[in-house]
């Protein structure tokens, strides 16, 4: 069924019957944020509720409502291609290479989905960690303004190059300094319009997990450690793709279940970038800028590939080196 027109009746029973923006999205072949977007001005119009499959939990807020955000997101990749980024810690003015990477890709590879996974938001002047020194950071304002404009670059790529493309965010531990300070600050004004993470970015949809089938689970964050990749598979008995750890690999692992991986996505970021040059100390660290590209056949997700930050201006994917520095 190809963008079919429904009136606000058949939608409002719609939703009744099927209680699933996804199903939806599916019958009607329109985006989910269209269908929530209508759900919305329906429950205005109406002064109706339209309840959700089941109540989950609100990932920006922790607590319990019937957010049409699940903490699971589910895209059901049949064939495609699905690229992660994560740890992008955005910082005004500057545009890594790995950043201007990603925008290459997704002109390239046409994604059916972009997966920001975690740590888009840095948090530096909210963070729990003391100042160090006489360090200077960017307020709160400047970072949201910097994930705004880098986020959305994302955004107008990915729809051009794939109109029905989805971008989603999984949660980080940095993004959520933004709520966890104010919950804890000005609990008061918990619903006030602008205090949660989400509303500065509707563009992209919010979960603690994306799925892009059963068989594989991006998120930011599980074990850690040197072996974290390994472990996270292992423990997780999925392919699981996380952030955090910025280091960008792929650890096979096979057992009777067959053969998963555990993949790190690295960081979006330049890791000699200011983001983190003052509490390193000038120490090294087994960091790599880049992310990932994963493909689906037949529901199977293939050996999941690492585009690589290869020098200033240079990223180097499937034994080619791509010179990006015009982006």
């Amino acid at each position: 069924m190809a963008n079919k027109t429904v009136s606000d009746e058949e939608f409002i029973e719609m939703w009744r019957t099927l209680k699933s923006a996804a199903a939806i999205s599916h019958k009607l072949d329109i985006q989910e944020r269209a269908v929530h977007s209508r759900r919305r001005r329906i429950e205005t119009k109406y002064a109706i509720k339209l309840v959700a499959k089941d109540f989950r939990t609100d990932l920006w807020t922790h607590r319990q409502t019937a957010h049409e955000h699940a903490a699971r997101h589910h895209l059901g990749i049949e064939n495609g291609t699905v690229i992660v980024f994560s740890d992008a810690h955005f910082w005004p003015g500057m545009r890594s290479t790995a950043f201007k990477g990603l925008l290459w890709a997704i002109k390239e590879l046409k994604p059916k989905a972009v997966i920001n996974n975690g740590d888009a938001f840095d948090g530096a002047a909210i963070s729990r960690h003391p100042r160090i020194g006489w360090d200077s950071k960017p307020s709160v304002v400047q970072e949201l303004k910097a994930c705004e404009m880098y986020l959305g670059e994302i955004d107008d790529e990915a729809k051009r190059a794939y109109s029905k493309a989805k971008l989603i965010w999984a949660l980080g531990n940095h993004d959520a300094r933004f709520e966890n300070r104010l919950a804890n600050t000005v609990p008061e004004f918990m619903a006030v319009g602008g205090f949660k993470l989400k509303d500065h970015f509707p563009a992209w949809i919010p979960c603690w997990s994306c799925w892009p089938t059963e068989d594989v689970v991006v998120k930011h964050r599980m074990k850690g450690g040197i072996h974290a990749t390994h472990n996270n598979t292992v423990n997780a008995g999925k392919t699981i793709v996380t952030g955090h750890l910025h280091s960008l690999k792929v650890t096979p692992f096979s057992d009777y279940n067959g053969e998963r991986f555990g993949v790190d996505t690295g960081t979006l970021a330049d890791p000699d970038g200011p983001q983190f040059v003052d509490y390193l100390e000038d120490n090294p660290t087994n960091w790599r800028s880049g992310f990932a590209v994963l493909t689906f056949h037949n529901g199977r997700l293939l050996w999941p590939e690492l585009v690589h930050a290869l020098a200033p201006g240079a990223i180097q994917f499937r034994g080619q080196v791509v010179d990006v520095s015009k982006l």
